[in-house]
């Protein structure tokens, strides 16, 4: 009994004095397809937890290995979400008038298979090494059959790698891919475009709330 009346003396001093529990933080790392849904995964987790994104488009693993220690930094992250790929399956020449240089013709990929696999398995060595935080890998979205740079069929392929990654390293696996292409049908920017309208990020966002949700119940 003495114990309990302690503990809420003590409970009521915290409050007093203005204490706050602290607020989960969670860091999104991804292209312009995470960007796109950022905002309202950001408002749907508020106040939840505290959502950030790294700064800029985070492009392909090549991009990733050169700045996720910055991008990670002193923050003490209780969650890091992450994606690549869409980049990484990407074809471009110098001499493209696409923007981005996009050429799935004359271009040549960015990062091949066997490549792709390397790169992701240093990022989850970095981030392992790097923090605490629980580690959660979104698997990359629908390439509609136009597009300039990329190749439908080569989702699934660089899917495969990184879930096989990811299922080694003991990495939660959010698969969004096909749901995204029922998304992608209905609110894509267009069959050349990897892009989404407003409504397709926010159907995006609702893929991405409920794994975070469940994994912040678990912390």
């Amino acid at each position: 009994m003495n114990n309990k009346f302690y503990l809420l003396i003590a409970l009521c001093i915290f409050l007093c004095l203005g204490y706050k529990p602290k607020e989960p933080k969670i860091l999104i790392i991804g292209d312009s397809i995470s960007i796109g849904y950022f905002s309202k995964v950001k408002e749907a987790m508020t106040p939840k937890a505290i959502v950030m994104h790294n700064p800029g488009n985070a492009q392909h693993t090549g991009t990733g290995l050169e700045k996720i220690k910055d991008w990670i930094g002193n923050e003490d992250w209780d969650i890091i979400q992450f994606n690549w790929g869409l980049w990484d399956l990407c074809y471009r020449h110098p001499d493209s008038k696409v923007y981005g240089n996009r050429d799935k013709i004359k271009g040549t990929i960015t990062y091949d298979l066997q490549t792709y696999r390397q790169n992701l398995e240093e990022l989850v060595s970095i981030l392992k090494a790097s923090t605490s935080a629980k580690l959660i890998f979104v698997t990359t979205t629908y390439v509609p059959v136009n597009e300039a740079g990329r190749f439908t069929e080569d989702v699934p392929k660089y899917n495969a790698i990184a879930k096989a990654v990811m299922k080694k390293n003991g990495v939660i696996i959010n698969d969004i891919y096909k749901k995204s292409i029922a998304i992608h049908h209905k609110n894509g920017v267009g069959d050349n475009d990897v892009h989404y309208n407003k409504e397709g990020y926010k159907e995006l966002g609702e893929l991405i709330v409920p794994v975070l949700n469940k994994t912040l119940k678990k912390l």
